[in-house]
């Protein structure tokens, strides 16, 4: 009976995708290594070059959520390396206490509105780097984001599209949570095996139709195309079959493996289903190292940020990676950074 009942939601939300094509591709996940070390990879997918550069943000920064006197302010606690999308919003990082944070879109995300709320306010870019400045744990933010201090007011990006995305936490301890918000109300799944994320459907509807896929061998059948729901099953299986590697930089290699398996080749484009665009970037963290790696598809090389090595103690200057000319970066990349003035976070 519960088999049957998986299967026909499948069959239906499958259904769904396939006709609507909303959804713009985008993938994360948390591996575990060896020893109780946790990595988490992503990728970026989108129509164009979303201009991203890499940031460096002490601890004690007062922050406010960039839309006016609404707007909520906080200091932050952690410092955090963060990659950006059109310098107007945190897009994923990695704060010093070992909290990632990963933004995917998700077209059915509705935020409520933001002028009858009554409640502070926070531009959607700020979204991710809030969490980032805040908590240690995935557990620290779930019991305060529980009580949704703040409401988002979500804006277009640059080229038009709607900024509509859930949020991925995961922490040192492999502890995992996906925010969403539905309907105006905030949905959190928080589970350590929650490891996958993609995009549309919502993430209860996802869980649903992989549990149709841990029924196929995925040896001698898997979903193939650039769908979210494809690349959710196709990464859960890989990630459950990769081996446990002990060794950091066979484990980082191993995740880096996973995610370009459902990376989407550099300039491909479907006429007929706009959702699907190119993986511009990815992105693999160490979090015992406090390692951050960048892989652009612009360029060649894969490079690093070791957090460590930033001047992340309170006082210190919010630094910038410019990675607007395309460079070729290989290594450890701590010395490239340079003092720079914040970006402003995306105002409706």
């Amino acid at each position: 009976m519960k088999s049957t009942a998986i299967r026909s939601l499948a069959t239906l939300t499958l259904g769904f995708l396939a006709t609507t094509g909303t959804a713009l591709a985008c993938s994360r996940f948390t591996y575990e290594g060896a020893a109780g070390a946790f990595y988490v990879g992503r990728s970026m997918d989108w129509m164009e070059d979303i201009g991203t550069n890499l940031w460096s943000f002490p601890r004690g920064m007062d922050r406010d959520g960039g839309v006016g006197p609404r707007s909520i302010k906080w200091t932050s606690r952690y410092g955090s390396v963060v990659a950006t999308a059109y310098d107007i919003g945190t897009a994923d990082g990695l704060n010093e206490a070992g909290l990632v944070a990963n933004l995917l879109y998700l077209a059915e995300s509705d935020y409520g509105d933001p002028g009858t709320s009554g409640k502070p306010l926070i531009s959607l870019g700020a979204w991710a780097q809030y969490a980032l400045d805040n908590f240690g744990t995935v557990g620290e933010a779930v019991a305060a984001l529980r009580q949704e201090p703040f409401t988002i007011a979500a804006a277009a990006a640059p080229n038009g599209k709607a900024g509509t995305v859930h949020l991925a936490l995961t922490d040192a301890t492999g502890d995992n949570a996906i925010f969403e918000y539905v309907a105006g109300k905030l949905v959190i799944h928080h589970d350590r095996d929650y490891r996958v994320m993609t995009n549309s459907p919502l993430y209860d509807q996802q869980l649903a139709i992989n549990e149709y896929w841990k029924e196929v061998n995925g040896l001698a059948a898997l979903p193939g195309t650039h769908r979210a729901s494809d690349r959710f099953a196709r990464l859960s299986w890989n990630l459950n079959a990769a081996p446990r590697q002990d060794d950091p930089r066979l484990a980082t290699a191993t995740a880096f493996s996973l995610i370009r398996t459902v990376s989407v080749p550099l300039g491909l484009k479907d006429p007929e289903k706009p959702n699907i665009s190119a993986t511009i970037w990815r992105t693999v963290t160490d979090i015992s190292q406090r390692r951050y790696y960048y892989d652009s598809s612009y360029s060649p090389n894969v490079f690093w940020v070791d957090l460590n090595r930033l001047k992340l103690a309170p006082g210190s200057k919010p630094m910038k990676l410019d990675l607007s000319t395309r460079p070729v970066i290989a290594g450890e990349a701590s010395t490239l950074f340079k003092p720079a003035a914040p970006f402003k976070f995306i105002s409706p």
